[in-house]
């Protein structure tokens, strides 16, 4: 079996809910070994966060949520109370043997348990500590908590997204979703594997990485906020338009509806010889990308009317043999039916404990050399707590019943 990108390296993993947890589990995925810290008895605030729950042989519903499912795959679960003295000592003994330590805790919060980056780092100065906060170390937000909604309309992603100004039910819409917390979670991984290359490939050394939600948020709004900084234009909802090539947009057939995306003058013609209307290739206010970005409404409403004349089949299979990029608006369920869906393989199998033919969604990561072949089972809360710290800390079963007996595990 080939061996995974990250085997060699071991990542202490403090976060909870989701962007750490989904970070960590990126890491996971290419073979690190992470271990997940979770309190006992109450485990990651993910595990309550309400239905659906994974149910039993039995059909009767579990603890294992599957938001938690979704961002903790590969990982191995220890049930330690680091509030208490003797759970922070056996974290700085697993340290010592750590690449990666994650935590999303409030600022200062980890400073009063002495699991603050330089407390660790004096114990391991290879460590690369990666913090995950709404606002960032420092500023005059940095102590204020926070979730994703919150951050969709504070870095300005609602402001671009939903009906615009003028239409029916106008207003900013929050994207289904998590989407701050996602994008976080890519950034904190490629931070952690840059930190990780600068310190074993170029001679560096361990470092603290600051991760902050609302910057992750602002950095994602990309051309949105490129536009703004060029033109000093505040950028608007479009609904379901593009903000370039036109037509872009999500059309209504008669049973069902279709996105398009008409990127250059090209695919334009293309596009109006396919719907059987070449007129409209040539027509004043549309000849050209720049003409139809400034009358958008109006040529929208023309192929509005163009495709609500038949089905999405009947469309797709038109614009397919045009070369137009275009696609139907699945659910979820036709999402994991969709044959290019099925072909890639997006749906995995993970055996569970409570549920051996358990899904998981793959990683959407192909490696020639490594590849990501299996997968581990989101692990059930202290899963893993006496193959850790019997593997990596060398403790016996009396020394961990000892620690059991005093509530630190």
């Amino acid at each position: 079996m080939a061996r995974l990108p990250l085997e060699t390296i071991r990542v202490l993993d403090l976060t909870r809910v989701l962007a750490g947890p989904f970070g960590s589990q990126i890491l996971a995925d290419m073979g690190a070994d992470v271990i997940k810290i979770e309190r006992p008895v109450v485990g990651d605030d993910a595990r309550i966060f309400g239905e659906p729950y994974l149910r039993d042989g039995e059909g009767r519903p579990t603890r294992e949520n599957a938001f938690y499912l979704s961002v903790n795959r590969n990982k191995r679960s220890v049930a330690l109370n680091i509030a208490s003295t003797g759970g922070q000592a056996l974290i700085r003994e697993l340290v010592k043997s750590c690449d990666v330590v994650m935590e999303n805790y409030k600022v200062g919060d980890l400073k009063r348990y002495g699991l603050d980056y330089e407390s660790l780092k004096a114990v391991n100065p290879r460590i690369v500590y990666c913090s995950v906060t709404g606002y960032g170390q420092t500023g005059p937000l940095a102590g204020k908590p926070g979730y994703d909604a919150v951050f969709q309309g504070e870095c300005g992603l609602m402001s671009v997204t939903g009906v615009p100004d003028g239409k029916p039910g106008a207003g900013p819409m929050k994207v289904g979703p998590s989407i701050i917390d996602l994008f976080t979670g890519l950034n904190v991984a490629n931070a952690i594997l840059a930190a990780l290359y600068h310190r074993d490939a170029n001679g560096g050394e361990g470092q603290y990485i600051d991760i902050a939600l609302l910057d992750c948020g602002v950095s994602a709004l990309s051309h949105y906020a490129q536009i703004y900084l060029t033109s000093g234009e505040v950028p608007v909802r479009r609904g379901t338009q593009g903000n370039g090539g036109m037509p872009t947009s999500m059309f209504p057939c008669s049973d069902g509806a279709i996105m398009i995306t008409s990127g250059n003058d090209k695919q334009y013609v293309a596009l109006c010889d396919a719907v059987g209307h070449p007129e409209l290739a040539t027509h004043p206010r549309f000849h050209t990308n720049v003409l139809r970005v400034q009358h958008r409404d109006e040529i929208t409403e023309v192929f509005n009317a163009i495709f609500a004349t038949n089905t999405v089949d009947y469309w797709l299979e038109k614009l397919g043999a045009a070369g137009i990029p275009s696609g139907p608006i699945n659910d979820l369920a036709q999402v994991f039916a969709y044959p290019q869906a099925v072909h890639r393989g997006l749906r995995a199998r993970a055996p569970h404990p409570l549920k051996p033919d358990l899904d998981v969604i793959r990683s959407p990561l192909n490696f020639s050399a490594t590849p990501i072949t299996d997968y581990r089972a989101p692990p059930m809360l202290g899963e893993h707590t006496a193959e850790v710290l019997g593997e990596v800390l060398n403790l016996d079963e009396e020394a961990l019943a000892r620690l059991r007996e005093q509530g630190v595990i």
